[in-house]
């Protein structure tokens, strides 16, 4: 049987997700495909053709380990869908996949899920797309030391082909927007790889937290940076530092974008949401400090294209892809102009994808 996970791509809404803020990500036809057969005993066997190898794990041996491999993605998921009670059966898993790796479209939450749909299914079993995203998102924390939030797990396993996802990182409520048909969303890979747990992403997280705990000793309706304020910041300046103090209004203001992009996606103000994402990057860029001079100049030639609306960094940083905001009328001509221009920094022509119709996790069906 075969299986398929689609890839995310976030609209506007980065790094909120893990301070239990808003986001707004949509999917997309690039995937990670599995064929799979059921064995009779309690053996995982993966062969991946991206990472040219074979490994094998028993899912009676589903502990952490300290230097986690690509298969630990794959042991962690097993483990935490029996941890709720599932028992699962042994299988052969086949992965191949489209998604660039560490591109920021979320490769590893599309592993993630396409392995929990094939596990599950293999095994007579089921979860509801929440709870499953949940245990994927647990998957990459506890085995692949990744301090991820929700987003891009319940993205991939619950948002609705041709709409984006308003998700509230705290409740898990979801509403879903549908996508302008005169509205494009156009991703250009960098070719800056990312590896999240050795980037700064966790050092985020963890400054996150940090600007947490000094707003909570004030005040105890603040549990996250969801709950603070830009006055709240201005009052605790001091204390917070320069790089806190940044760390947080990115999330505080990107929280708000997400917001604004939802009533612009109503409205179908194109103009407006590529403003947001463009605002998107200067935060990301300057107060959160997770993007590099290749991806600040692939925004630049993005932003340099008539038709663009908007460009950003997209995904946890570091490197990776870029979301370029542009229209059905004019995105052949930015793709054309972007790959002539970038291809002379790069030295090769990069990979780029428009944001097409993706159906969550699941079967294939035949």
């Amino acid at each position: 049987m075969q299986f398929r996970a689609p890839g995310r791509v976030n609209i506007v809404g980065e790094h909120t997700d893990y301070n239990d803020g808003f986001v707004l990500p949509t999917t997309t036809a690039a995937f990670t495909t599995v064929l799979a057969e059921a064995r009779d005993d309690r053996t995982i066997r993966i062969e991946s053709r991206s990472q040219s190898d074979v490994l094998e794990f028993s899912l009676d041996d589903t502990l952490p380990v300290e230097t986690p491999v690509w298969s630990d993605y794959a042991r962690g998921v097993a483990a935490e869908i029996e941890a709720t009670g599932i028992r699962l059966r042994g299988a052969n898993l086949r992965i191949d996949g489209d998604i660039p790796i560490g591109g920021g479209l979320s490769s590893s939450a599309s592993f993630e899920l396409a392995i929990g749909v094939s596990l599950l299914d293999l095994s007579d079993a089921s979860m509801a797309a929440k709870e499953l995203a949940q245990a994927c998102q647990r998957a990459e924390v506890r085995f692949a030391g990744v301090n991820c939030g929700i987003m891009d797990q319940m993205a991939i396993a619950a948002c609705e082909r041709d709409r984006a996802m308003f998700l509230d990182c705290r409740t898990l409520d979801a509403t879903s927007y549908r996508i302008p048909d005169s509205l494009r969303f156009l991703v250009v890979d960098s070719g800056v790889r990312h590896q999240l747990p050795q980037s700064g992403y966790n050092d985020r997280a963890a400054e996150c937290r940090e600007a947490v705990g000094i707003l909570a000793a004030r005040s105890n309706a603040i549990t996250s940076l969801r709950d603070a304020t830009i006055a709240t910041l201005d009052a605790n300046a001091a204390e917070l530092g320069d790089t806190l103090l940044r760390r947080a209004r990115h999330v505080i203001t990107e929280n708000q974008r997400v917001r604004d992009a939802c009533d612009a996606l109503q409205q179908g103000d194109q103009e407006k949401i590529g403003n947001l994402v463009s605002a998107s990057h200067a935060s990301l860029r300057d107060d959160f400090e997770i993007s590099c001079t290749p991806v600040d100049d692939l925004v630049v030639i993005a932003n340099s294209c008539d038709g663009t609306f908007g460009a950003r960094q997209v995904g946890g940083g570091f490197g990776g892809c870029v979301i370029v905001v542009t229209s059905a009328d004019a995105v052949t001509d930015v793709r054309a102009r972007i790959i002539r221009d970038y291809s002379a920094i790069l030295g090769m022509e990069p990979w780029t994808h428009v944001v097409s119709a993706a159906d969550p996790a699941g079967r294939v069906q035949e």
